[in-house]
């Protein structure tokens, strides 16, 4: 058991330490508001692609793809998410909190948190299965936080069309820089050692930078007396990981992708929810405090769902 602890912590551990620097440099001045947005900004379109499609490029995809993961996280997430917008969300009280809470409990914040998660584990070998799960999995988010904040947002004259979203989709530099680097691997290209120079120089980046302005970004005035935040930070941290791991251990996945599993599900709240309640005329402010909230919670709850199946011997 004290073996389980040890690479529990030695997985968490790190990245809740770079998250802390990035919320103690905010108070003394290191950081600012406008670098956090501006490094965030640079991590999604940048970096994180770089990283992405460098390590990716150089993965032999015609071995070992993760169909039985990535199939049944598709149909358990889209389970998940219908028992919670078509049952759980009625419940929710004001109307106008449902949307947020919806998407704050099941959309997980994958592209930085949970794919650190995996690497801290696993190391750089398990990049192209987890990539994979992010590539589709971020385009299901996309498409199911779409349906409930339609379903439940207030609306208005800014509210975007749902055309125009779907196609911010096909846009997205993490989904863009993963199909390239498969693209290329599949197809035997090759890529001038220049810019795979490059593209590890900017990759090296991701991390740090991504952690330290997800702290700095982290707002603790947003946090509020409301039941539906407890119930999302519930949901996120503790209801969804345990019954998407459970069903996975059903399936029959084991060692590292039963942990790719269990890590991205129990990421905290995805920091895109915000902007995206925000434009649908949701409660941005519970979505912000469910991001807060999360964030700070998985530090305990991925660490004990890590010391439990580390020691049941399944991860």
């Amino acid at each position: 058991m004290l073996s389980a602890l040890i690479f529990a912590t030695s997985i968490t551990g790190p990245i809740f330490i770079v998250l802390g620097c990035g919320i103690l440099f905010k108070r003394i001045g290191w950081v600012t508001e406008e670098f956090a947005g501006t490094g965030s900004t640079l991590v999604f379109r940048v970096t994180l692609p770089c990283f992405l499609f460098v390590k990716l490029a150089a993965t032999d995809f015609r071995h070992g793809l993760p169909l039985l993961l990535v199939g049944y996280a598709l149909a358990a997430t889209l389970l998940v998410f219908l028992l919670l917008d078509r049952m759980v969300a009625l419940r929710v009280y004001p109307v106008f909190d449902r949307g947020a809470f919806v998407q704050g409990t099941f959309r997980g914040n994958m592209g930085i948190v949970g794919l650190a998660f995996c690497i801290s584990a696993f190391g750089e070998q398990v990049i192209a299965a987890a990539s994979i799960y992010l590539a589709v999995m971020t385009v299901l988010y996309n498409i199911l936080a779409i349906m409930t904040l339609s379903a439940h947002g207030r609306g208005g004259r800014g509210r975007p069309r749902t055309t125009e979203l779907l196609l911010g989709i096909v846009k997205n530099p993490l989904i863009v820089a993963i199909c390239i680097g498969v693209v290329v691997s599949l197809a035997n290209i090759s890529v001038p050692q220049m810019l795979l120079t490059t593209g590890e120089y900017f990759a090296r980046m991701t991390l740090p930078l991504a952690l330290l302005c997800a702290g700095a970004s982290l707002r603790m005035a947003e946090f509020q007396n409301s039941r539906a935040l407890y119930w999302a930070t519930f949901g996120k941290l503790v209801a969804v990981p345990l019954v998407m791991t459970l069903g996975g251990i059903a399936m029959g996945l084991r060692g590292e992708q039963l942990g790719i599993l269990y890590l991205m599900c129990s990421s905290p709240a995805a920091a895109a929810s915000h902007p995206m309640t925000q434009a649908f005329g949701g409660n941005h402010h519970l979505s912000a405090a469910i991001i807060a909230a999360t964030t700070l919670g998985a530090m305990v709850t991925t660490t004990a769902g890590v010391f439990i199946l580390r020691g049941l011997a399944l991860i």
